[in-house]
């Protein structure tokens, strides 16, 4: 896969996980779910990355 192409998955997966995380924060109040959030955004931009 090319550059350009990874860039692109990596700032569209960068959306989700300000806006989405700022949402699960709300919901739960606590930081360890959000990073819990984070932590599966990376795994799945990684998987598109590599798949």
């Amino acid at each position: 896969m090319d550059i350009p192409r990874k860039l692109g998955i990596l700032i569209y997966t960068a959306v989700p996980a300000i806006i989405g995380g700022g949402i699960v924060f709300h919901f739960f109040g606590g930081y360890t779910q959000v990073i819990i959030f984070e932590i599966l955004l990376i795994l799945a931009a990684l998987g598109l990355i590599r798949g």
